[in-house]
């Protein structure tokens, strides 16, 4: 079958397309493959970095700190390079992204949103938040009375990152419906919806709810890349 027109038929039609036309022909090279795969690390590799600070850094709580306030402090250095790492990892899947899609939904705006996702990590990682609750240990308890530049910018950071991963969620809902992959839309959208919630700055254990939303996240990342995968090593 002429997989052009299969594509085009499918996105005049609305049917779902089969895996060759939504394919692009260099989607199985290595180097996409490699790309795509930085999609399955980036989450893992974030949450267990954060946990092991989590349970080793004194003074920390995550019932009270959000994950953020690593940053500060001795070893602040190695949530910075958590963040940084995440968020390179973020833009490599979206360039992946962007080669393993073809025509169709989802096909601009879902690299688009994980790369905004990866930019937000990188700038949460580079400009750090403001000490806060008393983290790290000898700081004021309670919240800074004025922001310094770099905690405006961390501020800014985190929710351009948290906003742009629940719109990639519903992006690629809509996406996976098209694809005919009606009950992974509907996980993706739960996900989505789930993520709003948890990620809400405020509230009773907000900075609980944060780490658990930003985990759900980055779950959600890995499965969708290891199911590009599948579809390019099926190709």
């Amino acid at each position: 079958m002429n997989t052009s027109l299969d594509t085009a038929n499918a996105v005049t039609s609305g049917a779902p397309a089969s895996d060759a036309a939504v394919r692009p022909a260099h989607a199985s090279d290595p180097a996409t493959r490699r790309l795509v795969l930085a999609g399955v690390v980036a989450g893992p590799l974030f949450v267990t970095v954060g946990l092991v600070q989590v349970l080793t850094r004194e003074g920390f709580d995550l019932t009270r700190h959000p994950l953020s306030l690593l940053s500060l402090g001795d070893r602040g250095y190695v949530q910075i390079a958590n963040f940084i790492v995440a968020g390179i990892l973020m833009l490599a899947f979206a360039v992946g992204a962007r080669r393993s899609l073809a025509g169709g939904p989802g096909r601009t705006w879902a690299p688009v949103l994980f790369a905004l996702y990866g930019v937000g990590l990188v700038l949460g990682g580079a400009f750090t938040a403001d000490p806060a609750l008393g983290f790290p240990l000898g700081t004021p308890d309670g919240y800074p009375t004025e922001w310094t530049f770099h905690g405006g910018v961390h501020a800014f950071a985190a929710p351009l990152a948290f906003l742009a991963l629940v719109a990639v969620t519903f992006v690629v809902a809509k996406r996976l419906r098209w694809e005919g992959h009606r009950a992974a839309a509907v996980w993706s959208i739960v996900t989505g919806v789930l993520c709003l919630l948890l990620c809400i700055p405020f509230g009773p254990a907000a900075s609980m709810r944060l780490f658990v939303g930003v985990a759900l996240g980055f779950a959600w990342i890995a499965v969708y890349a290891a199911y590009l995968l599948r579809g390019r090593a099926s190709s």
